[in-house]
């Protein structure tokens, strides 16, 4: 069995093939992590309880665990809350109803299943078949509030990975605030380590470095309300000089296309603490007694045989167990996009022109990009009006498909979804589905803004733009573009007192797009695209098997 509970000594073990994940409940309902690393047979507590011994006077020691010696902020907590005496990073924090963000999270009760859950309207991994995977629900509960977390982890045992994330249920009386909430803490052992991640910018992204694990915290995040061309949800951490063939490495894959935050610090003992989780900066999400939170999901990968076998043990697992649909095994075909050769400068009779010698040279499909909708000729206007510009098509789109198809080749397209012009019909409709505060000046970033995704409204307005497009034609791939982020970002359906919600609703409006046009358009191949690699993540792959980069 790859989870087992031990009753007598109250030890969750997580096995993989080759790795273990071991947390114990301690006194008190304190839940500690013990161990993550290589498979070990069998449960030594005193050999592998990570806790310092001893404690100063400086110490708070939690009342309830009979255990004098007990500190906070010696203790490898498996979820660290907020205010109760643990003063390196936290996981969580959530404002009670008197308003404190006291959060001190206990064991409640635990049970474990075959198979992998569903994260409702979030890109995760899955299950090909239950006895895939094995996963382990922990519920914590804060005694002063009832607010619950639950720990949720599936071990895929075949893999050495793990996923995790966190659901928080209000069990209060009253209203309660998250935040902060990070999908996984991660307790490293005793170690020196490297942080190893990829940073960048527009047109350069992902380039590598390794910085030095010190007596500090550190951190790469987005606050774009996307993640970004300066750095992916993803870091690795590399112990004792792993290098590419050898050595102990742990990998963090954050399951998100927004804001993010990973950080590690290092203790004054020597010992690492690793969260990963939604961007709390500007992050607050209420919830009414009974509504709950889930928060997107983590993977972390154990690996002996460095930094080449987690990056093994990832493809594997996103190939196989992220990616979805008909193009997750399938051959995908060698497209020409006529972007970078003519701009939005494109008409019927060029477009036949390119798709023609095209084919000549073996392309498969022929993708046109932006410029061949609404009053697009220069990128001031258009965005926003998904109908074909009868202008540069006199005989509709569809004879032009007709004519691609006719060459032996596949016809996709390119939209912005999420983006609009101040010249175009839509706005001139609906000016206020932008994502901005009326009260300020726009801040000009590509001549466009950007549409409230979090308005059912709005989505079900270029869905039905789009579904009417490629419906009504032999389309067969779509090119889905974003080309700016978040500035004065307001929505003016949230009340003043949920402003803090907007960022991670945007982004859950996007992926319920995404999924509404994969569902409905299932042959669809899905490209993502944000200035190239500006929203290149695990959570993107979920929706969209490739990425224009």
């Amino acid at each position: 069995m790859p989870i087992i509970y031990d009753s007598e000594k109250r030890i969750f073990k997580l096995d993989t093939n080759e790795s273990s994940y071991i947390m114990e409940v301690f006194t008190g309902g304190v839940l500690t992590s013990l161990y993550y690393g290589a498979w070990v047979p069998d449960i030594d507590v005193d050999r592998l309880r990570l806790r310092e011994s001893g404690c100063s006077s400086f110490s708070p020691k939690l009342s309830d665990t009979n255990d004098g010696s007990f500190a906070p902020d010696m203790t490898p907590f498996e979820y660290p809350g907020t205010n109760m005496g643990d003063y390196r990073l936290t996981a969580v924090s959530v404002a009670g109803p008197k308003g404190d963000t006291i959060t001190d999270f206990r064991y409640k009760d635990h049970k474990i299943y075959q198979g992998k859950p569903k994260l409702e309207g979030l890109p995760a991994t899955y299950a090909n078949s239950d006895d895939e995977a094995t996963t382990l629900e922990i519920t914590l509960v804060d005694r002063a509030t009832k607010v619950e977390a639950v720990l949720i982890y599936t071990v895929f045992e075949k893999l050495s990975a793990m996923a995790r994330s966190v659901k928080i249920v209000n069990g209060a009386d009253a209203g309660v605030d998250i935040e902060k909430i990070a999908s996984a803490c991660l307790n490293l052992p005793l170690g020196d380590y490297e942080m190893i991640y990829t940073y960048g910018k527009y047109a350069k992204e992902r380039n590598v470095d390794r910085a030095k694990i010190t007596h500090q915290t550190q951190s790469i995040k987005s606050s774009r309300g996307s993640s970004g061309h300066n750095y992916t949800p993803f870091a690795a951490y590399a112990r004792d000089g792993a290098t590419e063939e050898w050595g102990d490495v742990y990998g963090v894959c954050f399951v998100y296309s927004g804001n993010f935050s990973i950080d590690s610090e290092m203790d004054y003992f020597g010992a690492t603490r690793v969260t990963v989780g939604i961007n709390p900066e500007g992050f607050r999400w209420h919830l009414e007694p009974g509504e709950s939170f889930q928060s997107p999901e983590a993977v972390t990968v154990y690996s002996d045989g460095g930094l080449g076998k987690m990056s093994r043990i990832f493809h594997k697992l996103i190939s196989k167990n992220l990616v979805r649909g008909k193009w997750r095994d399938a051959k995908r075909p060698l497209l020409i996009n006529n972007w970078e050769a003519t701009g939005m400068a494109i008409n019927a009779d060029l477009m036949v022109d390119f798709a023609r010698e095209a084919s000549k040279l073996g392309f498969e499909m022929l993708v046109m990009d932006d410029g061949w909708f609404g009053a697009r000729n220069h990128d001031r206007a258009g965005l926003g009006d998904w109908k074909v510009n009868p202008d540069k098509f006199p005989k509709g789109l569809g004879d032009l498909v007709e004519k691609v198809n006719g060459f032996g080749m596949k016809f996709g397209i390119w939209y912005e979804p999420e983006m609009v012009n101040e010249d175009s019909d839509l706005y001139r409709a609906h000016p206020d589905w932008v994502l901005h505060s009326p009260d300020r000046p726009f801040s000009n970033a590509r001549n466009q803004l950007m549409l409230d995704m979090t308005r059912k409204e709005v989505r079900d307005n270029i869905f039905e733009q789009m579904s009417a497009v490629l419906s009504a034609y032999n389309i067969e791939y779509v090119k889905w573009d974003m080309n700016r982020n978040f500035s004065e970002a307001f929505s003016r359906t949230l009340p003043a007192d949920r402003y803090g919600e907007l960022a991670h609703r945007y982004v859950l409006g996007v992926y319920d797009l995404m999924e509404r046009l994969v569902t409905t358009f299932p042959h669809l191949l899905l490209e993502s695209c944000s200035g190239g690699g500006g929203r290149y993540d695990a959570g993107i792959l979920y929706y969209s098997p490739q990425v224009w980069t």
